[in-house]
């Protein structure tokens, strides 16, 4: 399909006007919001409602098995590559096929997200950056999403990690209930990236009052067993 054809059709879809914002942000400027927030690994997840999901076998992602990613992640087979040979943590869940269908990451020390924001993310003592989590769409709105977590916590604590820290977009409001359903805490702070002609990326910390998340949370059951031990 044409350039033309494809603006054509994505004006069908989603109409004139939400076309121009998305090549406004694509082509002019962006700004993103990324929340700072965290978690001790020692607090067990309360209960949730998400879907289960079939057995999945979980493996350690090294440069010898990022081939698994191939049939749902094809675009992320080099970059998963190049995070395991640079000493990244990173867990699979891989299906009866031995296809990746969800992975997460994770760093002990000062991240450089040069595949995606282009910034920098500090890691203090006894933390660990928690990044690039991702769920193949079949199994949205399953446990699993909550499961990767736990998998990868448990790597992090036996690497004498006590706290995990990550980032989320202000706008991604699923990935935030998600985070609010495993206990995350706000920090307060803000990574801010702007984006100037798709090309120029500017990066400044902010901090804010109050709570972002406040309206998101929703009254769950208090009791647990999900543990990282």
């Amino acid at each position: 399909m044409s350039v033309l054809g494809k603006i054509q059709d994505r004006i069908k879809r989603k109409g004139l006007r939400d076309t121009l914002r998305a090549g406004f942000r694509r082509f002019v400027f962006y700004h993103w919001e990324l929340l700072w927030l965290e978690r001790d690994l020692v607090t067990p997840v309360e209960p949730n409602r998400l879907r289960p999901y079939p057995a999945l076998r979980t493996v350690k992602i090294t440069v010898n098995n990022v081939q698994a990613f191939a049939r749902h992640f094809g675009d992320r087979v080099e970059t998963m590559r190049e995070l395991a040979a640079e000493g990244y943590t990173g867990v699979m869940f891989l299906d009866d096929a031995g296809d990746v269908v969800a992975f997460i990451w994770g760093s002990t020390r000062h991240y450089h997200d040069r595949h995606y924001y282009g910034c920098w993310f500090p890691v203090g003592p006894g933390e660990f950056f928690e990044f690039a989590g991702e769920v193949a769409r079949r199994y949205w709105g399953t446990q699993l999403a909550v499961d990767m977590q736990l998998a990868l916590w448990k790597l992090m604590a036996a690497q004498g990690c006590v706290k995990v820290v990550d980032v989320c977009e202000n706008h991604n409001i699923p990935a935030l209930k998600l985070h609010v359903r495993t206990g995350y805490k706000e920090q307060g702070r803000i990574m801010n990236v702007y984006c100037l002609f798709g090309r120029w990326k500017f990066f400044r910390e902010t901090r804010y009052s109050g709570s972002r998340l406040e309206a998101l949370r929703k009254t769950e059951p208090k009791a647990s067993t999900a543990t990282v031990s």
